[in-house]
């Protein structure tokens, strides 16, 4: 699956987590940062 198929997922799932667990906001946004930078530099 192209990565253009997986962040909308990725945000949607993100999104519907912190509105069930507020204080999940800060893993989540850590991860999903550390999986952007992980990915992109693969891609170097």
């Amino acid at each position: 699956m192209a990565l253009i198929h997986v962040q909308p997922m990725v945000a949607l799932i993100a999104g519907i987590l912190i509105l069930i667990q507020p204080r999940l906001l800060n893993f989540i946004v850590a991860i999903y940062l550390i999986a952007i930078g992980i990915l992109g530099l693969a891609r170097l």
